[in-house]
């Protein structure tokens, strides 16, 4: 499902409007979405606050409302956009839901998957990073330097 770099921009806004949703509830502000037949099937940000959950990432949300759309638990055909490089538990969801393509915006250097491992994912999924990077890093940036403030 080969999108154009303009389609990914697009997605990635889209991502990024879930991240900024995160950020108002004071969340970390990471987004994701994800797009099965060039439609999105799922948005999510952060919840882990709000729901006083360790696991509750924005990438997890958006695997369990895709397979809950679809109707199935793999998501082969499908997208997944997010603003941060996913963690190590993200790429591992992103890799049993069998995603078909993996695109990130802002690389995660303390806690992102490929300081661990890129064989975390799944052997098929294509990767494509740094897609509108520095929107994606700096709203990151932006909420964290305001909580040192704090």
């Amino acid at each position: 499902m080969s999108m154009s770099i303009r389609d990914d921009e697009y997605f990635m806004r889209e991502a990024l409007k879930e991240a900024e949703k995160a950020y108002q509830k004071d969340e970390v502000p990471v987004g994701a979405i994800i797009v099965w037949k060039n439609k999105i099937i799922a948005r999510s940000h952060n919840l882990t606050e709000q729901l006083n959950d360790v696991t509750a990432h924005a990438e997890m949300q958006a695997i369990t409302a895709a397979t809950n759309y679809i109707g199935g638990k793999y998501l082969k055909e499908c997208t997944i956009y997010v603003t941060l490089e996913p963690c190590p538990m993200c790429a591992g969801a992103i890799a049993w839901a069998q995603l078909d393509e993996l695109v990130f915006g802002a690389y995660d250097l303390k806690r992102g998957y490929s300081l661990f491992s890129e064989t975390i994912l799944h052997p098929k999924t294509k990767i494509k990073k740094a897609v509108l990077a520095d929107e994606c890093k700096d709203i990151i940036q932006k909420f964290f330097s305001e909580k040192r403030k704090k």
